[in-house]
């Protein structure tokens, strides 16, 4: 079949940088990370909606279709090309994984080894947000995860695209654990056994003090923790903002 044979509506999306990924590291509220700017340098065409399993999976073997990168849809809904059909549902996109370090920012889904998650969108009343999907929900007959694909007018990679870095600096995150258990935890344990504890009590249970302040400190991350940097690009270049 031709792909004007396909009930599929297609949008095109020129080229232009999108900010995709969260700056909030906390379990609860925040997201995959880091946030950074992709640049994508082609154009491209987008299904309006998202199409369903069956549909998808002929139009990727009879047209060259693939299924869009979570770059290619942050792209074409900042600009409200794209929505959720009849407003509610799963849609899955190209990327597999757990974080962003080491993505290549040209565009280009990030497929990481092993069993990462599957990123998707999630449309509730019109509005989507982003979500993961374990690989073992993804597929099978009862699968009723829909699919966004893109036609692409350039379909080769750069062999030298911007990339994030492949690992986080390690030491400022412990750097910023610490400080946190400290002010969050640590100095109120004593301030509270100084003021309400027994004489003694902080010379005999300044360990217990310690850990509790390191273990409130740590549990704050459920639901808070400082924003973290964003990564832009510049002279073809990653550079982490301040």
């Amino acid at each position: 079949m031709k792909l004007v044979d396909y009930p599929v509506s297609w949008v095109e999306v020129e080229p232009g940088s999108v900010l995709v990924g969260s700056d909030n590291r906390a379990i609860i509220f925040g997201g995959i990370g880091p946030r950074h700017e992709v640049s994508i340098g082609y154009r491209f065409r987008i299904s309006a909606e998202p199409i369903e399993p069956s549909v998808a999976e002929d139009l990727i073997k009879s047209t060259g279709a693939e299924v869009a990168s979570e770059s290619e849809w942050e792209l074409a809904h900042s600009r409200g090309l794209i929505s959720g059909g009849d407003g509610s549902g799963v849609e899955a996109l190209a990327d597999s994984t757990d974080d962003y370090w080491g993505k290549q920012c040209d565009g280009r889904p990030l497929v990481k080894k092993g069993s990462k998650p599957r990123i998707t969108r999630v449309w509730r009343s019109g509005n989507a947000s982003p979500s993961v999907m374990a690989h073992e929900k993804f597929g099978g007959p009862q699968n009723s995860t829909k699919m966004r694909l893109v036609l692409r007018d350039t379909p080769e990679w750069s062999s030298n695209p911007p990339a994030i870095p492949i690992r986080r600096v390690g030491s400022r995150v412990i750097l910023e654990e610490a400080v946190i258990s400290l002010i969050v935890g640590i100095v109120p344990s004593f301030v509270w056994a100084f003021f309400n504890a027994s004489p003694g009590y902080i010379s005999e249970g300044w360990l217990n003090l310690v850990l509790g302040g390191v273990f409130i400190g740590l549990f704050t991350g459920i639901f808070w923790r400082p924003r973290q940097p964003t990564w832009y690009l510049e002279s073809g270049n990653m550079v982490q903002g301040k």
